[in-house]
Order: structure tokens, then sequence, then C-alpha cells
């Protein structure tokens, strides 16, 4: 059976709502990213000591969240797997920009709004991490204006991988007004069943 190892609150519910897309039988071991990814059973599987890794039935090891859900995608496909070389090289590059363009804004932010104990909290930190966000959103809006999904009409691991990304972005007190195009498409995304399994009160 196909193992997951990380915990709910972390990036591997990223990797749970693509297993749940898929319909796929797992299990999911909870390791902590606070201690538990520190402990040589764990390195032996992630070296770099941080969740979630995927263990494949075939005992394939794939760590990296996004790269897990890509790799999913790609071996068992139902729908969710590019289908040509553009679509790949597009679900790539849309799931390398969440990484680099977002990710850190949106984590600043719902760290210091949401996670964190409220005197340990700094506005001015939250604050900064949305400012992060000034340049890309605009770039995503525009480009979900001519089409429902990152890829077209159909909703695939690449939105699945930005959503998963960004779709914390209200819980965390993100102002989307401006991106209506990116508020339709969230909505659509986080209101999946799997993604509502995968997050819970976090869905949006």
């Amino acid at each position: 059976m196909i193992r997951l190892y990380g915990i709910r609150a972390s990036r591997a519910a990223r990797c749970i709502w693509m297993l749940e897309e898929l319909g796929l039988e797992y299990e999911n071991v909870p390791v902590s990213f606070l201690g538990d990814a520190q402990k040589p059973e764990y390195l032996a599987i992630n070296p770099n000591g941080r969740v979630p890794a995927l263990v494949d039935d075939d005992g394939t090891v794939v760590w990296e969240s996004l790269a897990i859900n890509l790799y999913l995608a790609e071996k068992y496909d139902r729908g969710l797997r590019p289908r040509s070389a553009a679509e790949r090289g597009h679900a790539l590059q849309w799931s390398f920009w969440a990484a680099t363009e977002v990710e850190s804004g949106v984590v600043d932010a719902f760290v210091h709004r949401v996670m964190l104990p409220e005197g340990q909290r700094d506005a001015a930190i939250a604050d900064a991490g949305e400012a992060k966000l000034q340049r890309p959103l605009p770039v995503l809006d525009r480009h979900l204006a001519e089409r429902s999904y990152l890829l077209g009409e159909a909703f695939t691991v690449a939105d699945l991988n930005v959503c998963s990304v960004l779709g914390i972005a209200r819980v965390a007190r993100i102002d989307l007004a401006k991106q209506p195009h990116v508020q339709r498409w969230l909505a659509a995304c986080l209101s999946r069943p799997a993604a509502q399994k995968a997050f819970g009160p976090f869905s949006g």
C-alpha cells in the first residue's frame, strides 16, 4: 500500500488531496515536522528531515509535496495528468511558480495572522507577506481570465498544486478583491470533495 508520511497540518495535506482525487488506497503515517522528521528511521526515507514523503507500493520514494503530486498524476492518471509535452511543461511551470513566487508570502501571512498564538504574531511580517503577492497574483488572474483552469477547461494536477499553495489565502485574510478570476478558480478547486477531505476547515 502507498504510504504518505506527514501530518495534515503540514504540506502533506497537498498530497492527501491528490491521493483522494485519484481514489487510491493509502496509509497516512503521522510524522510531525517538529521532531519526528529528525528521527533516524524517517531520515532513511527523506534525508532532508522534512515532510511529506511518499513511499509507493513498488518501493519508489518521492519527497517534496509538489513533486509527489506530479509523480502521482503521471503514474496513476485518472484524468489529472497533462496530455502533451506542452501541458507537462506548463504543469511544471505553474508548480514551480507557486513554490517560488507565492508560497513564502502566503505562509508569512497565515503564520502571523492565524497559526501563531496572538502574542507571538507580528503584523508587519504578515503584511509584508501579503505585499509579496501583489506582483504574482495579477499574473495568475490574467491567465485565468481566458480559461476555467490553468491548462484549459479541465482540472489537472497543475490546478491542484497551485491551489494547494494559495488555498489558505482567505483564511490568512489576504485580499483577493482585485483578482476575481483567481477567486472564482479557488472556489471551484476548493469545493472539490477531495480538497474538503484534505483541508477541512482551511479549505477556504
